[in-house]
């Protein structure tokens, strides 16, 4: 896609995203960068830009949504109830339970008012 010039290809054109908003998205995301680096993702997140403006392009208007790109089938059985463990023999093998359940040590720290 890219042209391999330094500059992302378009003579004379607005870049498609500033030096600035580069540094914008490295603050958001917690990255120090030198200028030589900025100039250098610049470059390549533009060639992502203008890809995805293409993208954009296509007509997509008779093209059915999908969230696989082949056919999938659910390959689960039906939900049926069968016969399985009594409480007191799942909480039987349980190294501590309370109350009818299995009791676990706290890994998540609270503070006092029981928010995390």
């Amino acid at each position: 896609m890219s042209s391999g010039r330094e500059d992302g290809g378009r003579p004379g054109a607005d870049p498609v995203i500033t030096a600035d908003e580069v540094r914008h998205i490295a603050h958001l995301a917690r990255l120090e960068l030198t200028d030589r680096e900025i100039e250098w993702f610049r470059v390549r997140l533009g060639a992502i830009l203008e890809y995805v403006a293409k993208l954009n392009e296509i007509d997509i208007e008779n093209v059915e949504p999908t969230s696989h790109v082949i056919l999938m089938e659910n390959v689960l059985r039906d939900d049926v109830v069968r016969p399985s463990l009594s409480r007191d023999e799942a909480i039987g093998s349980a190294p501590s339970s309370r109350n009818g359940f299995v009791a676990a040590p706290r890994i998540i720290e609270t503070d006092d008012s029981g928010v995390v």
